[in-house]
Formats: C-alpha cells, sequence, structure tokens
C-alpha cells in the first residue's frame, strides 16, 4: 500500500487544513495524547508517514522536523479524565484541546478514524486509516505518539517496575506480572476492565 500523500489536504474545501489523530487509547495506563498538524505542503519533512510503520528514532527526528516546519499543537486527556468520561470522550476532548493550542485557528480538520469529535472550531472530514493516507494525519499521528512516549518514559522514572518506557503502558505479560506483584498506580486506569477486576479482587472479603 503506498504512503499517504497531500490529495486531502488539496481537496479540503477551505485553509488552513489540519490534520488530527491520538496516541495511547488502548493503553491500561497514562494519559490519551492527540496532535494537530497544519502543515507546509511546499516544505514537507522526508518520510512522512503512520507512526506505527515507523522506528522509535525515526518519529523522533520527524517529531523535531514538524516541530520544525508545520504548525502543531499537542493536547491529552489524564487518567482521571479517561475514567470519569470514558476512552473515547477522553480522546477527544485530547483532540480540541490540541487544535486549541495551534497558533491559528484551522478551517478544516482531517481527523483519523471514522467519527468527527464534537465542538471542532471548524468543520472537518473522518478519514479511516487517516495515518496511512493524508500526511496531516500521518504528521499527527507522530506527534502524538512520540509526545505520549516522553511523558510514558517519565512516568516510568517514579515507577520502573511496570515498564513504561518500553511497553508505554500497553497490557504486555511483563506489565501484567508487574501489576500482579506491586499492584494498582494513580496512572493505571481504573474504568479499563483489567485493571477494575484486578481492584475488585483485591477489595473481595473472604469468609
Amino acid at each position: 500500500m503506498p504512503g499517504p500523500d497531500d490529495r486531502f489536504e488539496r481537496d479540503a474545501p477551505d485553509w488552513p487544513v489540519c490534520g488530527i489523530d491520538e496516541a495511547g487509547r488502548g493503553p491500561w495506563a497514562g494519559p490519551v495524547t492527540a496532535g494537530a498538524v497544519i502543515l507546509d505542503l511546499d516544505r514537507l519533512p522526508a518520510g512522512l508517514n503512520d507512526s506505527k510503520k515507523l522506528s522509535p528514532a525515526r518519529r523522533e527526528a520527524l517529531f523535531d522536523e514538524i516541530r520544525a516546519t508545520a504548525i502543531c499543537g499537542i493536547g491529552a486527556a489524564s487518567v482521571e479524565e479517561i475514567d470519569r468520561l470514558n476512552i473515547l470522550q477522553a480522546t477527544y476532548l485530547a483532540m480540541r484541546r490540541a487544535v486549541a493550542a495551534l497558533p491559528v485557528t484551522p478551517r478544516f480538520a482531517l481527523v483519523d478514524g471514522n467519527r468527527m469529535p464534537p465542538d471542532l472550531p471548524c468543520p472537518g472530514l473522518p478519514v479511516v486509516k487517516g495515518d496511512a493516507r493524508s500526511l496531516s494525519i500521518a504528521a499527527a499521528s507522530i506527534l502524538a505518539k512520540v509526545s505520549r512516549d516522553r511523558a510514558m518514559a517519565e512516568l516510568s522514572q517514579q515507577h520502573p517496575q511496570y515498564g513504561w518506557e518500553r511497553n508505554a503502558g500497553y497490557g504486555v505479560k511483563a506489565h501484567q506480572e508487574a501489576l500482579k506483584i506491586y499492584g494498582v498506580t494513580p496512572h493505571h486506569r481504573r474504568s479499563f476492565k483489567p485493571i477494575h477486576n484486578m481492584l475488585c479482587k483485591d477489595f473481595t472479603v473472604s469468609d
């Protein structure tokens, strides 16, 4: 499959156009993060692609190039907000915050996925698999992913036993084993079933 291109940006009904994507909907711990990017189509960083298709080193390099050549915003929703709102609504909140962090207001948004976040300051278009199809969304995916990975690496310094600098809070085996030994931290998402079940089990009183 070919990589992302600028067709969605050039077909947009108004400009500036921002791409929006998130990182961290699935992990058991940490915030959900979103990026919003208005690219300069005449100054595109080489090798822009879906963040999942890039090595960590390449993502880091492109993160700096995107920040240097594009208009960027980053937003996040906390674990507390995820547990209070649910992960979908918290993701939309992170996306709205990313757009609000842009120094200019976009006139149109391209959003990864099949639904538009409510209450954006502009109309837009949801694009299924957008991080593999739109350069703006791909750039936003890199911003979101690198920002979240850095945040999880910082949290890992407080709680090194969970390996968040390697697993980004996903429920991999090493993370599961650490939870069994060390329990749940304030950075775990209590509304997520595995964590909820673990807490319920801990509070069960045996006869």
